[in-house]
């Protein structure tokens, strides 16, 4: 039986159009996972994307892994919660054309519910354009957890393309 999946391409082209969600509380913070750890990127894309159905990276070696964590563009940030792990995005930064994709995100299930999404999506586009850039970019699907999209769109994104893929 063939699936129709919708997906959708938001862009933030100007940090004056951000609408920053709060941290929910000063419990949570955002750090840069330095040095690199594949095992985490590893961790978080099986625990959030079981959910999501996230399966190209499944059958990756810790070679493929250790090369994606590798890559100088990719910058890993984990979301923690007293230290303990709550969520993590991956922001792949392109120096020469100045866009972030924010290319994985999400939140483990135990943290559902607690509006981290947010909190997590605002630093993601603050720390990209923390970084001089001047397009902040991501997609999602109907896969994806029911309040991606909304969470994207309410942060100032605007979708750009859409697309129905049947699988």
């Amino acid at each position: 039986m063939k699936e129709n999946i919708f997906r959708n391409y938001l862009e933030l082209t100007s940090f004056k159009d951000f609408k920053e969600a709060k941290k929910p509380s000063e419990d949570y913070c955002v750090e840069l996972i330095n040095p690199k750890d594949f095992q985490l990127n590893k961790f978080f894309y099986k625990s959030i994307g079981k959910n999501c159905q996230w399966v190209d990276r499944l059958v990756w070696t810790e070679l493929d892994w250790t090369k994606h964590v590798s890559n100088e563009k990719l910058f890993t940030y984990i979301l923690k919660n007293k230290g303990e792990i709550a969520g993590y995005f991956e922001l792949m930064f392109n120096k020469d054309t100045k866009e972030a994709e924010i290319a994985y995100f999400g939140i483990l299930e135990e943290y559902f519910g607690r509006k981290l999404g947010g909190y997590l999506l605002s630093e993601a586009i603050k720390i990209a354009f923390g970084l001089k850039c001047i397009r902040v970019w991501v997609h999602t699907c109907s896969l994806d957890h029911k309040n991606a999209l909304y969470n994207y769109l309410s942060r100032g994104m605007k979708i750009f393309k859409s697309e129905t893929l049947i699988r």
